[in-house]
């Protein structure tokens, strides 16, 4: 039997935003375990630039700050970013990349619930564009052994450019799976013999492959908590199996297997935390399949067949410009109404 009250407050959007905030901790918990702490000063910095460059912006546009900041809109895209790029980032880079994301694609387009492109992409979009070698520097896990940074290494480098004595930057950072993957190929290896590559481990890569494991703990509950609608994550890591299972089914020899995709890269971050953005994702039912499975497409294309080792990023911005005619080509029909629901 079900009890009364029937009707329900509906949940603040600082409330929303807040549960995202929360969901992202198990990805990040496994970040830090795997890869040390520097990736909580990326954030921090994300997340300062985001609320200072978010307070002059409203300042410049005379609307109220404490609304506005308090929504935690801007953290959310502050942690996408830092996220998305390497955790021993420069700090300018942190910087530039969220205030970018801040000014020119969210409150130029009028602030929250008006910007055409999610924020964190764009400013991820615009680094990876403009300094595709500091994007490129990704801290090895503590797994591969070998020379390790402290934390005190990682912010002198992070604030400073210099690490310790003897050290050089390739014995800390790697290249991704996915771009170990894409380059070793290139030079005429097969799948099965880059996969017994150490980097690599029962899915993807060793250590990014829990980061993964940990935002799909958070997406599945945002989902069950009915902060994002299931159907877009379903669809995309769906449609994003399904066509990486048709490649390598046939020719495993130069295709990986689906379950490496979905937890290589920033597949599970983008299945649950950015496709599921609601103002830049479709709102219909049919125009959510349609926007997630072209997601999914483009994500794989780009790293099967790009230049770029991920899509996902792109792959988001591609679709939020496809959402407006998705939209109109599947609302649905007005109940009483012949011919369509225009």
């Amino acid at each position: 039997m079900w009890s009364s009250p029937f009707i329900t407050t509906p949940s603040s959007v600082s409330q929303i935003m807040l549960r995202v905030l929360i969901a992202l901790i198990p990805g990040i918990a496994f970040y830090v375990w795997y890869f040390g702490p520097a990736i909580l000063v990326s954030i921090t910095l994300a997340s300062i630039t985001a609320l200072a460059t978010e307070a002059l912006m409203l300042k410049l546009r005379n609307r109220p700050l404490k609304p506005f900041l308090s929504d935690n809109s801007a953290l959310i895209t502050a942690w996408l970013l830092a996220l998305s790029i390497p955790a021993l980032a420069p700090w300018w880079l942190v910087v530039v990349g969220t205030a970018f994301g801040i000014v020119v694609a969210k409150h130029l387009y009028g602030g929250l619930g008006n910007n055409v492109f999610n924020p964190a992409m764009v400013g991820y979009a615009v680094l990876i564009i403009s300094f595709p070698l500091h994007m490129t520097h990704w801290i090895t896990p503590n797994l591969l052994g070998g020379t390790e940074l402290s934390f005190a290494g990682q912010l002198n480098y992070i604030f400073y450019g210099v690490l310790p004595g003897g050290m050089t930057l390739d014995a800390v950072t790697m290249a991704t799976p996915l771009d170990t993957l894409k380059t070793q190929l290139h030079l005429g290896l097969q799948v099965s013999d880059i996969r017994d590559m150490p980097i690599y481990g029962r899915l993807a890569g060793k250590g990014s492959e829990m980061v993964a494991i940990g935002f799909a703990i958070g997406g599945i509950y945002l989902v069950f908590a009915r902060v994002v609608n299931w159907l877009i994550p379903a669809v995309y890591l769906g449609t994003l199996f399904v066509v990486a299972g048709i490649f390598h089914l046939a020719d495993p020899v130069h295709y990986v297997t689906p379950l490496f995709h979905w937890f290589a890269g920033a597949a599970m971050l983008g299945a649950f935390f950015i496709f599921t953005d609601p103002v830049g994702g479709s709102t219909t039912f049919r125009g959510r399949i349609f926007y997630a499975a072209g997601a999914a497409l483009i994500t794989f294309l780009i790293r099967t067949f790009g230049s770029f080792p991920d899509g996902v990023a792109f792959a988001a911005l591609l679709m939020n410009i496809c959402v407006p005619l998705i939209d109109i080509w599947t609302q649905p029909k007005v109940f009483g109404k012949k011919g369509g629901g225009k």
